[in-house]
């Protein structure tokens, strides 16, 4: 890139155009830009985006791989992630250009259909995370009230409840700026199955170990931070992948510790007494906001409370009806993993290297970013198949709208 003349940047939301400029220089959002501690961001990538799914990853990494296999993918996995997400960071800006959103910067370097493509992944990533809030608030809350009355009410109306509070704190939080098991003396750490869907599921448990791992929003993240924002990027990536990643480990090794093969795939069906359960949300909404919002008015004027009240209740009653219907999705985190996290997070970063820098890196840089391109290219191809395969397999033990 450098040496070449300057490129024009476009976003997706309006089509605007402007030219290089200087570090200042961002397309137009209508979230804040540049705000945020490191602290403050760390601790989001901590606790936020893929904790939804977290009390399924017993079952969904370790009951495939073992202990063995499943906490070696996890090490290198942790190890993975933290560097490519290490390596994006500097991207944010190209050419004394800051870029607040990935899609936008992989149109700029490619063109855009790799920017619409982006796009899609991510907004599959956002959808299927945001389910993943509303389901484990749902069962959260059938289980307690489990616990209080003998004809509990059904799963829906949990997960309804889920998504209207969800729809509360999103509109008015706008932007992202005890458990006593039950003794299981039978359990075994035996990786069941026949060879093929034993080689089938471990790949998609390495799908749900990246999912457990990456976000595929680090771009947009990072467009909150305060100067210097790739130093303070990399300091939250620093919290997430040590004390996070910590607690996204923890818990799917405890789980399967505790339970062993048979660990159900939602966690707290093995609890008994009181069940607690703290849910974090941050949804993305700045795509939508920046769309139909009016960009020269606060987000508390009275036309952009209007307009942001009718876009939460149109995207909280779709995923939540999604949810009460699929009410089944520890199959669907695998194909999360595999069809948008994988490219996002794996292959993208070193397209984006091999663009920027690679007539200017020492060839062993580029054939290693090179490598990383084919294999997790071929990655994504084959897990994506074995999740496919394995909702194929289970698609007669579903129900809609099932009480599970």
């Amino acid at each position: 890139m450098e040496g070449e003349g300057k490129k024009e940047a476009w976003s997706t939301e309006q089509g605007q155009i402007k030219g290089d400029q200087d570090h200042e220089f961002s397309l137009p959002s209508a979230h804040t830009i540049g705000h945020d501690s490191w602290q403050q961001v760390g601790f989001m990538l901590a606790t936020s985006f893929n904790c939804g799914y977290i009390l399924s990853f017993s079952n969904l990494m370790l009951v495939p791989l073992g202990w063995t296999w499943g906490v070696v993918c996890m090490v290198v996995v942790w190890f993975y992630s933290l560097y490519v997400n290490w390596l994006l960071a500097p991207f944010h800006f190209i050419n004394g250009q800051r870029f607040i959103r990935y899609r936008d910067l992989m149109g700029y370097l490619y063109s855009r259909k790799m920017c619409h493509f982006t796009w899609v992944l991510q907004f599959v990533t956002l959808l299927l995370g945001n389910m993943g809030f509303i389901l484990l608030g749902g069962r959260a809350l059938k289980e307690i009230n489990s616990e209080f009355s003998h004809s509990p009410l059904r799963l829906q109306w949990f997960i309804t409840i889920t998504g209207v509070t969800f729809f509360i704190f999103a509109f008015f939080i706008p932007t992202i700026s005890a458990m006593r098991g039950k003794t299981n003396k039978q359990r075994d750490y035996v990786i069941h199955g026949k060879k093929v869907d034993r080689l089938f599921n471990a790949f998609n448990a390495i799908s749900a170990i990246i999912v457990s791992s990456n976000t595929g929003l680090l771009t947009e993240i990072q467009s909150t931070l305060r100067k210097p924002a790739v130093t303070n990027m990399r300091k939250a990536l620093y919290v997430q992948f040590s004390g996070g990643i910590l607690f996204y480990y923890a818990v799917p090794m405890m789980g399967y510790w505790a339970y062993g093969s048979k660990v159900s795939k939602n966690l707290p069906n093995e609890l008994s007494g009181p069940k607690w359960a703290k849910i974090f949300v941050a949804p993305i909404h700045d795509a939508l906001d920046t769309k139909f919002l009016k960009l020269d008015k606060s987000m508390n004027s009275k036309e952009n409370l209007k307009c942001r009240f009718f876009l939460r209740v149109f995207f909280f009653i779709a995923n939540t009806f999604v949810t009460s219907a699929i009410p089944f999705m520890g199959d669907f985190v695998n194909l999360f993993g595999s069809f948008s996290l994988d490219p996002l997070t794996s292959v993208f970063p070193s397209m984006i290297f091999i663009k920027i820098k690679g007539k200017t890196a020492r060839p062993e840089k580029n054939l290693w970013h090179w490598f990383n391109f084919i294999i997790f290219s071929f990655l994504a191809v084959v897990t994506t198949i074995a999740a496919v395969r394995l909702i194929l397999n289970n698609v007669q033990k579903y129900n809609f709208f099932a009480d599970t």
